[in-house]
């Protein structure tokens, strides 16, 4: 299963996509990450050996959001074993609320510099209330994990929070009324479009409060809603769905994104996750 990965992205990297180097253009260059949500099933069966496959194309940042019936200190193992890393720590909302002080242990034991939340419980339609509350939560907490751990926490949009709200909408809301020093986020980018808006523009009016990035692209014909959820089949390797993805890893690096992490949600990583990183390698900005 190795070797047929390795040997897929090494073909894919020579053989479909055109050399940027040979066109005298400057290529996206900042280190590709990988979410292990991605590899979640792998994960669940086997750790070490996931960690190997990852290794294999080439890929040493992670960002975990489950430890995978592992302690902390077990996986930071396995990770210096193979000279890799964990970047950033996901947990729920509740953890981060409510086990804030074990969370920023546990982050500071895989190396991680970055506590990220992905989901903000709520009923649908997401409401201004909610969006007070997750403020108030986030202010709190990332207070904490900055002051007394010396950590940031990231929120991660999933696209509920692009329903109007004002003249914005409660993702500005929410961007307007948490403290920079204490509260960042990280951009996924196709639940930024998914919910029709334009990540590139995002990304220039928030700058800085962007540190961190999801990598995922969207099946071409998809219509996309306030929900936050579409099914795995409509991820799609890097440059084959519909986002600009020039456009907006160029806004990304103006705007100081620290971190990029693929996610790849769908049944067919092995084919996809290659192709991703082959895209990635070769694309001029």
């Amino acid at each position: 299963m190795l070797k047929t990965v390795a040997l897929l992205f090494i073909f894919l990297s020579t053989a479909i996509l055109p050399s940027v180097a040979q066109k005298g253009k400057k290529a996206f260059s900042a280190e590709i990450g990988m979410v292990s949500y991605t590899y979640r099933h792998s994960f669940q069966k086997d750790v070490a050996k996931t960690l190997d496959t990852i290794k294999t194309l080439g890929i040493t940042d992670m960002e975990f959001s489950n430890l995978f019936g592992k302690t902390a200190q077990e996986l930071r193992q396995l990770l210096d074993e193979r000279k890799m890393k964990c970047s950033s720590f996901g947990v729920s909302y509740d953890e981060m609320v409510n086990k804030t002080a074990e969370v920023a242990k546990n982050a500071k034991t895989l190396g991680a510099t970055y506590v990220r939340v992905a989901w903000i419980p709520h009923k649908a339609p997401f409401t201004l209330e909610v969006a007070k509350k997750a403020v108030d939560d986030f202010n709190r907490a990332g207070k904490i994990l900055k002051e007394e751990h010396g950590l940031t926490f990231c929120y991660h949009n999933h696209g509920y929070e692009f329903q109007p709200y004002g003249k914005g909408t409660f993702f500005d809301y929410m961007a307007e009324q948490t403290d920079p020093k204490y509260v960042s986020f990280e951009m996924d980018i196709l639940w930024v479009f998914h919910p029709g808006q334009d990540p590139a523009q995002l990304l220039n009016k928030y700058g800085k409060r962007f540190k961190l990035m999801h990598l995922k692209d969207l099946r071409k014909g998809v219509t996309g809603d306030f929900s936050g959820q579409t099914p795995v089949e409509n991820d799609v390797a890097l440059g084959t769905g519909q986002l600009d993805l020039p456009a907006i890893l160029k806004a990304a690096q103006k705007a100081g994104v620290e971190h990029y992490y693929i996610e790849d949600e769908s049944p067919s990583v092995s084919q996809q996750v290659p192709q991703s990183i082959a895209y990635l390698k070769n694309l001029p900005l």
